[in-house]
């Protein structure tokens, strides 16, 4: 690429040439981007319909849920709490229990600080694991 400064005349240089091996980076970089979308295959699925008899009864189950409602307050099980609450309600009801895990449910309106503030609290009072649910469906579309 530059010549060598200092004395010697027209000696052979020690650099490498990398110029090559770039353009065959490159012509191979543009070959992948071309074939990556012809390589992508759809495959059928059959997904079971959902029966909402089964998620009601999934609900009424053992599971403890933490709900951060739309209004800013917090709920066990559909049964509200404060915010200086929390420590204390799970405290009691997970102190009993071998297997410590939570569901989470939050409102779409609510900010990631308080959802991270309401899993430092579960995690403070000795729950393992901390699952999400998934977001309701709504009635409008399907």
């Amino acid at each position: 690429m530059a010549m060598a400064a200092g004395g010697g005349g027209g000696g052979p240089t020690h650099d490498i040439n990398v110029t090559p091996m770039i353009d065959v980076l490159l012509v191979l970089l543009i070959i992948f981007m071309i074939t990556l979308p012809l390589s992508r295959r759809a495959f059928e699925v059959q997904v079971p319909p959902e029966q909402r008899q089964q998620r009601q009864q999934q609900t009424q189950s053992s599971q403890i849920v933490l709900e951060l409602r739309a209004d800013g307050s917090y709920a066990i099980n559909n049964q509200p709490y404060g915010k200086s609450q929390l420590d204390g309600a799970l405290h009691q009801i997970f102190d009993p229990r071998p297997a410590k895990l939570l569901f989470i449910k939050t409102a779409p309106n609510r900010k990631y600080r308080d959802v991270v503030e309401a899993m430092d609290i579960a995690t403070g009072a000795g729950i393992q694991v901390i699952g999400f649910t998934p977001p309701e469906p709504t009635e409008g579309g399907g």
